[in-house]
C-alpha cells in the first residue's frame, strides 16, 4: 500500500479560528501597536537540525517579515527536553521568550515526578500548530495486514509480539501502550536511541513492528520493505489518505506526535491572544503548508483556551496507559 501525499490547503477550519480570534481584536488593539517592542526569543528543546527545530525556524522567519522585528530560535536540548523546557518557563513574562514544546511535556508530567516545573501551571499556551503523522509500521513479513488481524494474531499469542519505537516517553511509546489498552493485547516494548536502529531491526526480521513519524517510515514503505498497519491520529491523515487510521477499528483511540507554541505562566491574555492569532494567520500562508506538508506535518491549530485544554487532557489520557518511570 502507497501513500498518495499532497500538500493540503489550509482548512476552513483554520479560517474560521482566525476569525474567532479576530473578533477578539478590540481587547488587544492596543498590544498590537507596540507588541513585539523588542527582539523575540524561540526557544526550541531539542538541537538544531532536527524536524522541531526545522518547523520552529519555518515560523520564525515568517514571523520576523510579520512584526518587523527580529526573531531568534534558541535551542536548549537535553534531558529529554526538560532543559529547555525549565527556560522556558523560567523566562520573562512579557511575552518576548515563548518556545516551541510538543508531545515530550504531556508526556513527562505523567511519567517523571523530578521536573522542575509544571506542565500545566507554568505555562501559557499560545497556539497548537498540529502534529506529526505517526504509523504503525511492521515487517512485510508479520502474518497481519490490518489493525484487525494484528489484533487477533496478538490475543492468540499474549505477550510474544513485540513493537518498537524511537525511546521511552516518546509520543511513539505511548501510541503502542494506547494500542495496548484499547485493545486489550499484551504486547512487549523495544525502546530505541532514535528511529534509523528501528528500520534497520524491522527490515532485518528483529523486531516485528514499531511506530514511527511517517515522513521518515514513507521511503521504506514504497520500497516494499515495510506495510503500514495504520495511523495513529482520530481519521486519515490528509497527507496519507490512502494509509487506514487505527481509529477506523477503535473509534476514540488517538496518540498524536503534536507541537505548540507555548510561553511562561503569567503573560498577559491580550498579549498571548496576539502572538496566537499572528501564529495561526501563519499557518494560512499556502507555502507555510506546503513545506509543513513535506515534512509531514498536518496543520491542525488551536488557539489558546483550547490549545491549554487540549494539554490538560492528553496528561489524563497519558496517566492511564502509562506508569511513573523511576527517578534516578
Amino acid at each position: 500500500m502507497t501513500a498518495t501525499r499532497w500538500a493540503t490547503p489550509p482548512s476552513r477550519r483554520l479560517a474560521l479560528q482566525i476569525l474567532g480570534l479576530a473578533g477578539l481584536a478590540p481587547a488587544f488593539h492596543a498590544w498590537g501597536q507596540s507588541y513585539p517592542s523588542r527582539t523575540v526569543n524561540l526557544i526550541v528543546p531539542q538541537t538544531a537540525g532536527g524536524a522541531a527545530d526545522r518547523l520552529a525556524r519555518i515560523l520564525a522567519e515568517r514571523l520576523e517579515a510579520r512584526w518587523k522585528r527580529s526573531v531568534i530560535v534558541e535551542n536548549k536540548p537535553g534531558g529529554g527536553v526538560v532543559i529547555g523546557s525549565t527556560a522556558l518557563a523560567r523566562a520573562p513574562r512579557d511575552g518576548h521568550t515563548f518556545g516551541l514544546l510538543g508531545s515530550s511535556l504531556s508526556i513527562n508530567a505523567v511519567q517523571r515526578s523530578d521536573l522542575p516545573y509544571d506542565a500545566v501551571k507554568d505555562f501559557t499556551p499560545l497556539a497548537r500548530l498540529g502534529y506529526y503523522t505517526t504509523v504503525l509500521v511492521a515487517d512485510r513479513s508479520l502474518p497481519a495486514n490490518s489493525i484487525q488481524e494484528l489484533v487477533a494474531l496478538a490475543k492468540k499469542e499474549p505477550g510474544k509480539l513485540s513493537f518498537g519505537s524511537n525511546g521511552i516517553g516518546t509520543a511513539a511509546q505511548l501510541a503502542g501502550e494506547l494500542l495496548k489498552r484499547t485493545a486489550g493485547i499484551d504486547m512487549l516494548h523495544v525502546p530505541y536511541n532514535g528511529a534509523a536502529k528501528l528500520y534497520t531491526d524491522m527490515v532485518g526480521g528483529l523486531v516485528p513492528m514499531g511506530f514511527a513519524v511517517a515522513s521518515s517510515a514513507e521511503p521504506f514503505v514504497k520500497s516494499g520493505q515495510l506495510k503500514v498497519l495504520g495511523v495513529t491520529s482520530a481519521r486519515r491523515s490528509p497527507l496519507y489518505p490512502d494509509w487506514p487510521a487505527i481509529a477506523e477499528t477503535y473509534p476514540g483511540y488517538e496518540a498524536v506526535n503534536w507541537a505548540g507554541f507555548c510561553g511562561p505562566a503569567g503573560i498577559a491574555p491580550a498579549v498571548a491572544e496576539k502572538i496566537s492569532a499572528d501564529i495561526v494567520a501563519l499557518l494560512m500562508d499556502e507555502q507555510v503548508a506546503r513545506l509543513m506538508a513535506d515534512m509531514g506535518f498536518e496543520v491542525a491549530a488551536l488557539p489558546p483556551e483550547a490549545f491549554g485544554r487540549f494539554i490538560r487532557d492528553e496528561i489524563q489520557r497519558f496517566a492511564q496507559v502509562t506508569r511513573p518511570l523511576p527517578v534516578k
